[in-house]
């Protein structure tokens, strides 16, 4: 079974930077991808980014392509995410998320992941 835990979260102003960590227990050779997915209040959860561990593979959501990027440290067993021109909209807990096995649901679609971390909460303002 696959842990995942985030960390980096916090508080900024408007227009500042976060990273954000997410490390898994297991090596990355064994999961295909990993997703951040935030959920605000009173909204759904929806799909931010998502990578595959060991391709160039990257899907962004439209509301954060541009200011968003996920390095990853395959050392590590760890993924980013680097948020820059931090908007309060962005205001949410961020998850993450690992597939290990094949799907044929969407990049950005929660179906798709099988395990989940707790969360870390961002707050923009």
């Amino acid at each position: 079974h696959v842990q995942l835990v985030e960390s980096g979260g916090g508080s900024v102003q408007a227009g500042g930077s976060l990273r954000l960590a997410c490390t898994s227990s297991t090596d990355f050779s064994d999961i295909l991808e990993m997703a951040w997915f935030r959920q605000a209040t009173w909204k759904e959860r929806e799909g931010v980014a998502a990578i595959s561990t060991g391709g160039p593979s990257i899907y962004y959501d439209d509301a954060v392509e541009g200011r968003f990027t996920v390095p990853r440290d395959n050392a590590k067993n760890t993924v980013y995410l680097q948020m820059n021109s931090l908007r309060p909209e962005d205001t949410a807990m961020y998850v993450c998320a690992a597939r290990q096995s094949s799907t044929g649901f969407a990049p950005l679609d929660p179906l798709r992941y099988e395990f989940w971390g707790q969360g870390t909460q961002v707050t923009v303002s």
